[in-house]
């Protein structure tokens, strides 16, 4: 199974994509549609997040996308040194780092400031009070940072948490993403 970068420097190369159980890989119109919504400010020179990487698609498209950094959090080891590879095939190492740790530890541990976060965890997990929470009380983010969640389409997210504020939301098939922006 191979993936597709969608835009930027890095568009059209393929990311491999291990058959793996419970992963789901943002498929490349979502991903598209979400770097269309969030625009170009959202992501050239910002530090981002990736939470629950998986094959990193997410995270690997905004370095595409002119991201300086991406931190990519991971609890797989085996999908976290695919990614690590898939980083060096594309030479977007040197701007990245893989965490092997669970996505709901990690924004309690985690240090700097990102502009820009993604959070796509397993259908089959509900983890967004917590993560959400965290990452609402500001202390992670960039102001006017945003977070975009993907999720099940019938899981209907909050409108806030803390400081986290809903801009808007999209159904892509069973796919929806909320896109939360940080308030001063």
């Amino acid at each position: 199974m191979t993936t597709r970068i969608s835009g930027g420097n890095e568009k059209g190369r393929k990311l491999r994509v291990s058959k793996s159980d419970g992963l789901r890989p943002t498929s490349e119109r979502v991903r598209a549609a979400v770097f269309s919504i969030v625009g170009n400010g959202a992501v050239e020179g910002k530090r981002v997040l990736d939470l629950y990487a998986g094959t990193g698609a997410l995270g690997i498209e905004a370095l595409s996308r002119g991201a300086a950094q991406a931190d990519f959090v991971e609890s797989h080891a085996g999908r976290c040194e695919a990614l690590s590879q898939s980083l060096r095939d594309l030479r977007l190492a040197d701007r990245a780092k893989v965490h092997k740790a669970k996505a709901e530890r990690a924004v309690e541990s985690l240090e700097g400031k990102y502009g820009l976060v993604f959070a796509d965890p397993p259908y089959e997990l509900d983890p967004w009070e917590a993560v959400l929470g965290s990452l609402g009380s500001g202390r992670l983010l960039d102001d006017d940072a945003i977070v975009v969640a993907e999720h099940r389409h019938n899981r209907e997210l909050a409108e806030r948490y803390g400081r986290l504020t809903r801009t808007t939301s999209r159904r892509y098939g069973d796919t929806s993403v909320s896109i939360y922006r940080l308030e001063q």
